[in-house]
Parts: structure tokens; C-alpha cells; sequence
């Protein structure tokens, strides 16, 4: 026990320091899409996040919008179970082809009028994965893509920013 406690205290440190956020530009960001959530959906926006395939890397930057730094839901966001309930799909990962017909299924059992968000590099545009006998690639490929969020992962600010712009190119369709 007590060599693993030296190793550790020789050892130091070795996680990665925070990305620098400035605390500003998430409360505007955050009002910005709260402002408009308000005029279009009445106070909230349900979101039903599917993972398509990926490595889980954006589920982690997802994750994080609802922890208490970020606190996405003060803004009027929150995350749903059944895409019955959901205003937004949020799909990460290139689509596998296992996961095709069910990414079918929750985006025709979602109420219209209903938008598509494809976060992270292998939603935008199949990855490294590209299409092959394995995945279908890129969201489009399956279902119709409203905002695309690049990054591997996007970063929680950036995944604000990307509802942001999914609210402002849908706001004329309430």
C-alpha cells in the first residue's frame, strides 16, 4: 500500500487542465437560446439524444451541458426518454447499419414540427468511419440533418452554439 501511495506522489498530476471558458459568453449564449426557446416552444426545448454508433465521446461533452457548470437547464433545455416528448433529435456517431432502422423509428415516432441536430465529426460527415458494410456513415445519410456541430468531440460550448443555430434556422417554422 504504501509503494502505491509513493508512486502516486511521485507521480504528480496528469489530467488535463480545463479548457479556458469564458463564464460571459455561456450566459450569452444561454440567454440567446433561452430567448428563443420562449418565442418558439413556450418555455422549453426537449431534446432526445440517440447514439448511433459512436465512441461516446460526445455523450461525455453532452453530459457535461448538465452538469452544474454548465447547467443547461436553467436555460430551458432539457433532455427527454421518448422521442414522443421530444421537440429535437441530437444524433451522435456514424450511423451503424444496426442502428439504422431504430434511428428510423424514433425520428417518425418524434411530433413534428421536429429538427435534427447531428453532433460531433462522425454525425456530420461519417468520421473515420466513413460508409462501408458496417455504417451508413453520416446522419444525412438517414434522416434529414437541420445543424451539423463539428468537433471530435464539440465541446460544450460549441453544442450550445449548435442549438442556438438549430433555433435560429427553425424559428420562422412555429
Amino acid at each position: 500500500m504504501l509503494r502505491v501511495l509513493n508512486k502516486i506522489f511521485r507521480t504528480g498530476v496528469l489530467t488535463e487542465t480545463p479548457p479556458v471558458i469564458s463564464e460571459s459568453e455561456l450566459e450569452r449564449c444561454g440567454i440567446e437560446v433561452r430567448r428563443r426557446i420562449d418565442a418558439r416552444f413556450g418555455g422549453s426545448l426537449a431534446i432526445r439524444q440517440v447514439d448511433a454508433g459512436s465512441c461516446n465521446g460526445c455523450e461525455l461533452e453532452i453530459h457535461a451541458l448538465n452538469n452544474p457548470y454548465h447547467d443547461v437547464e436553467r436555460f430551458g433545455i432539457h433532455f427527454v426518454a421518448s422521442p414522443r416528448h421530444a421537440d429535437a433529435l441530437l444524433v451522435t456517431g456514424p450511423v451503424s447499419r444496426h442502428m439504422e432502422a431504430a434511428l428510423r423509428r424514433v425520428y417518425n415516432a418524434t411530433p413534428a414540427p421536429k429538427f435534427v441536430i447531428a453532433a460531433g465529426d462522425c454525425a456530420c460527415d461519417g468520421g473515420e468511419f466513413g460508409i462501408s458494410y458496417a455504417s451508413c456513415g453520416a446522419v444525412e445519410n438517414v434522416l434529414p440533418v437541420d445543424v451539423k456541430i463539428a468537433g471530435c468531440p464539440p465541446a460544450p460550448l460549441d453544442l450550445l452554439r449548435g442549438l442556438l443555430a438549430a433555433l435560429g434556422e427553425g424559428s420562422d417554422q412555429s
